[in-house]
């Protein structure tokens, strides 16, 4: 969990730890795969899956909740060509104020 931490943290001075270990866990499978562990930011399909599956289910966004947030992280995340998906995810539970659905 300490690389994904230290790549939140290029991001954010004080990380919920908590919120970082949640996301670790949620995203399990995904993470063993570099493929699959990074977000291909300019890639429509991939985040409209992001905004179905993440941002509307675990998040509970709605589609411009979700729009807006994405397109901030997308923003705030654009010098980083392998775009860790812990910080991205992170980042748009932040960027949407939805930090508690992740941890207390």
């Amino acid at each position: 969990m300490s690389k994904y931490l230290e790549n939140v943290k290029k991001y954010v001075d004080s990380p919920n730890e908590n919120a970082v270990e949640a996301l670790v866990g949620h995203l399990g499978l995904a993470l063993e795969s570099r493929d699959s562990a990074v977000v291909a930011a300019t890639d429509d399909e991939e985040l409209a899956r992001i905004k179905t599956g993440y941002c509307s289910k675990t998040l509970d966004l709605s589609s411009e909740e979700a729009d807006k947030a994405l397109a901030a992280v997308c923003e705030k995340m654009k010098g980083d060509t392998a775009k860790c998906r812990v910080t991205f995810y992170y980042l748009l539970a932040e960027a949407s104020d939805s930090m508690d659905r992740l941890a207390a």
